[in-house]
């Protein structure tokens, strides 16, 4: 059985204020939490013994998987006193992942890919590590991977290339093994993969074409919570992704304009306009006359302004740099 790896240690500097109420894994994209997402995602292909390591806020992240089993799986945490990056975090999870090639995956990404033909090509291809990778424009930007156009043999990193690695891997155990488990924090990219592409070890690329976002800035978390609102196919989401939750009270003079998602016990009040492109999480208050438009609420915030390209959590609101129109 195939075990995987869901990294959530990372301080998710570049979202602010966000991250200071809740780790990266935990921002809610359509009232569900973004490992919520990975999770649903290994769990629809069976696989279902998985390790998340922690560090900042990683008490919230273990308050809401617990043991995993009301979500269909089994979680291990690997917990980091200081935080090891991603080389380093996997190392330390090693006595957890099992004798077979295992799956790493970011906390912080919405991804729609088929993970049995992910192992299938990895096993098939005699490599000790296959990358997800996908075509991008800003490959550099990233740190470019260059491959063949199909998946194959990686021929170099953080150079030239035409593909981005999408935070999911395979790897064998015996790879992660040449790495120290000395508590020193380590890039898989820097301090693995590149010497190890030097040194000759095999590598692949598997090119992926499903839907993908990351969501490590404002910006790309509004996006993604609009792309899913807007029907981004995922063929194993944690749950419902748009829609009225039938325990949500809306006035009825209150207007939805779709796409919406409103989560359980969420409350809209007398002509509130919601929509399009809005998220009211569990337990949110739209107050009555409100106009949202492109605009997230997380659970129990509470909204009492107009808001168009806005976050709003129960203590902030965080205004983003969208245009008008998407």
């Amino acid at each position: 059985m195939t075990h995987a790896m869901i990294l959530a240690a990372g301080l998710g500097t570049r979202l602010g204020g966000l991250s200071d109420e809740r780790p990266k894994p935990l921002l809610p994209v359509c009232d569900f939490s973004l490992i919520r997402y990975s999770i649903s995602l290994l769990a629809g292909h069976g696989i279902v013994d998985l390790v998340v390591n922690l560090h900042h806020r990683g008490e919230l992240i273990s308050d809401e998987l617990r043991d995993g089993s009301r979500l269909g799986v089994r979680v291990t945490y690997s917990r980091e006193t200081e935080i090891l990056g991603t080389g380093g975090g996997i190392r330390r999870a090693l006595p957890h992942l099992g004798d077979e090639p295992f799956i790493v995956m970011n906390g912080k990404i919405v991804f729609d890919l088929d993970l049995d033909d992910v192992l299938q090509r990895h096993r098939a291809s005699g490599a000790l590590a296959t990358l997800v990778v996908r075509r991008d424009a800003d490959a550099t930007k990233w740190g470019a991977i260059d491959a063949p156009e199909e998946g194959g043999r990686i021929r170099g990193m953080l150079g030239a290339g035409d593909f981005m690695f999408t935070g999911v891997h395979v790897l064998s155990p015996e790879l992660v093994a040449r790495l120290p488990d000395d508590g020193a924090e380590r890039c898989i990219v820097r301090q693995g993969y590149l010497p190890w592409l030097a040194e000759g070890v095999p590598i692949d690329a598997y090119v992926a074409r499903g839907y993908f976002m990351e969501h490590s800035t404002p910006e790309r978390y509004l996006t993604g919570n609009v792309n899913v609102l807007r029907g981004a196919n995922l063929r194993h989401p944690p749950g419902p992704l748009v829609g009225v939750d039938p325990s949500a009270e809306v006035h009825p003079e209150a207007q939805l304009v779709p796409p919406v998602k409103v989560g359980p016990g969420a409350q809209i009040g007398a002509y509130a306009i919601v929509g399009p492109d809005v998220v009211v999480g569990s337990y949110a208050v739209v107050s009555a006359g409100m106009r949202l438009h492109r605009t997230i609420l997380w659970p129990r915030a509470v909204v009492s302004e107009d808001a168009e390209n806005a976050i709003f959590t129960p203590t902030q609101r965080v205004r983003v740099a969208l245009p008008s129109r998407a």
